[in-house]
């Protein structure tokens, strides 16, 4: 995780990151739009995931709640900080199995 985090302070996020990892990076770095471009049309639950994490930044919580059952996840209702570190390391966790 903190090397995900170090890596936030680059230019574009690494090209071995997964597309969820990437829009979460997008995110962090404030790029909502390239974020979203980024999962839009992944088919993952993963994807689904980090999609219902942006639409909850943007203020769209109807469709965040279609993407939260859409990833099989509770919505989410605590800080966006707390699941965006919570998003990151699941899916960073997942990346190393």
């Amino acid at each position: 995780m903190a090397e995900f985090k170090t890596s936030l302070a680059g230019a574009a996020p690494a090209p071995h990151l997964g597309a969820p990892l990437a829009a979460l990076w997008w995110a962090a770095n404030g790029d909502w739009d390239q974020a979203h471009k980024i999962v839009q049309d992944e088919p993952s639950a993963e994807a689904a995931w980090v999609h219902a994490y942006l639409h909850r930044i943007e203020g769209d919580l109807g469709n965040a709640g279609y993407w939260y059952r859409r990833a099989a996840k509770p919505v989410a209702t605590g800080p966006l900080e707390t699941e965006w570190d919570g998003i990151a390391s699941t899916l960073l966790e997942g990346a190393r199995s």
